[in-house]
Parts: C-alpha cells; sequence; structure tokens
C-alpha cells in the first residue's frame, strides 16, 4: 500500500535517499528543468510576501530572501521536511511550519505570490486548494506552480525496469485519480490530472490564467549533450501562472 506525500517523505529510507540525490545529482531535472522555468516566471521577488506550499527544505525560500521578499511562509505535511527547512532558513526571518496543504487555515487577502513546487500532484482534490490560493492572494497576486506532467503521471510501467527510462508509457490519460508509483526506494500515492483539469481547476476558483509553460530544455543548462538529447524526448514538468483579478475594492 502506497503512502501519501508527506508520510513517504517521512520514511527515513526515502528521506535519506531524496536528500542525497538532490546534492549529488548531476543535471537532475529539478535544476536543470523545473528551476530555470520557475525562475523566470516568478520574476523579481523584492518586496513580495510569499507562500510556499509544499515547501520541501525551503531552498527557494533562502534565495527568495536573499532577493530581498518583505516574507517567506513555508507549509510541508512532511514532518522531516519541515525541520529541515527550518535549519535552512534559521538566522533569516523566514518561517516555516509542519501543515497539510489541504487543511491548513489560509489568511485572507496577505500574499502577493504563492508558490508551489512539484507538490500539487500528491494532493486528492485540487479545487478546493485553488479556491483557499485564491483568497489568500490581494488583487493581482499571483500563483506560479509547477507538477509532474500529466503524460508522466498518467501511468507508471515505463518506470518498472529500474535505471533510467528509454521509453515513456502514456495510458489511461483520461482517467484521472489516484496512482500507485514505485520512486526513490518506496510506493507513494500521486493524483493523476489531465491538462484541461488544471486549466478548468484555475478558471472555476477564480484565477485568470497568464501562462502555461512545459519544461521544454534549454540547451545552456547541460553539459553533457546525451543528457540533454535524452531530456527532448518527452516533456516532465507542467507549469501554471496564474492571478488574482483586483477588484474594485483593492484599488
Amino acid at each position: 500500500m502506497g503512502k501519501n506525500g508527506p508520510e513517504f517523505y517521512d520514511d527515513e529510507s526515502v528521506f535519506a535517499t531524496y536528500i542525497a540525490a538532490r546534492e549529488t545529482r548531476i543535471e537532475g531535472p529539478n535544476d536543470t528543468l523545473e528551476k530555470p522555468v520557475f525562475d523566470e516566471l516568478a520574476g523579481n521577488l523584492t518586496n513580495l510576501r510569499i507562500l510556499d506550499l509544499g515547501c520541501g527544505n525551503a531552498g527557494f525560500g533562502l534565495e527568495a530572501l536573499q532577493q530581498g521578499c518583505r516574507s517567506y511562509f513555508g507549509i510541508d505535511g512532511s514532518t522531516k521536511m519541515a525541520a529541515a527547512a527550518k535549519q535552512k532558513l534559521a538566522g533569516t526571518q523566514g518561517k516555516v511550519i509542519q501543515a497539510s496543504i489541504e487543511s491548513w487555515s489560509y489568511p485572507t487577502r496577505q500574499f502577493d505570490l504563492v508558490t508551489s513546487r512539484l507538490a500539487l500532484h500528491y494532493i486528492q482534490e485540487i479545487e478546493p486548494v485553488f479556491v483557499r490560493v485564491n483568497q489568500a492572494l490581494v488583487g493581482g497576486g499571483r500563483f506560479i506552480f509547477s507538477i509532474e506532467h500529466p503524460v508522466i503521471t498518467s501511468c507508471d510501467r515505463s518506470r518498472q525496469n529500474g535505471g533510467p527510462r528509454q521509453d515513456w508509457i502514456v495510458d489511461d490519460y483520461f482517467e484521472t485519480g489516484p496512482r500507485l508509483t514505485n520512486w526513490m526506494g518506496g510506493e507513494v500515492i500521486k493524483y493523476h490530472r489531465t491538462v484541461e483539469d488544471y486549466f478548468a481547476a484555475l478558471r472555476a476558483a477564480g484565477f485568470v490564467i497568464d501562462a502555461l509553460r512545459e519544461s521544454r530544455p534549454q540547451r545552456a543548462q547541460f553539459q553533457d549533450e546525451a543528457r540533454y538529447k535524452r531530456r527532448k524526448r518527452i516533456p516532465l514538468i507542467l507549469f501554471f501562472s496564474a492571478h488574482h483579478p483586483p477588484s474594485k475594492s483593492d484599488m
């Protein structure tokens, strides 16, 4: 039986594997594919009040504070991740709590930017989360998030053989819902949704969608030519950027 996201990362072996991979993996997808697009979408962080959902070890939080954001508040459902985030932000004004993205009490109109990086595919019901995020943003405030691309979450069969995948199976794409995924030596439950599902949920929550991006690799991010060519074969990550439209009371 697979674990939900926070339980998965609180497993001692999984957490150690994750930290080691982030620290030692050469030209990993987080650094070469996710970070460049996310940074481009986020832009200038100076003086922004930032809420980070599924903040992990708060690496983004430390960068945001160094860039001059007004405040940084991260939440993560994993006890181990929240502890790692607090340690990374020690000595800064950044704050982190251990809390569920789904059940946390979101304040009203408190943030200029809400972010989530590769975390929302662990959430079963995304629609109420989007509504709460919209309520937490000031007029004109932005919501930027990355997720595993739906062509990846649709089917896990090609991951079963071990080692780097050479082929990717896209199947049951329109059969949305939980997927049991073998990853980092454990089993975790992720939730598959289509691109259209994410788009519709944002619109229904009241967002105006500004950009949809995929993890198109940039040659400058890779020293290894073979790794660059492999990353051109299929999109691993999907990004959305949206904003809460200002009302008359916000003007």
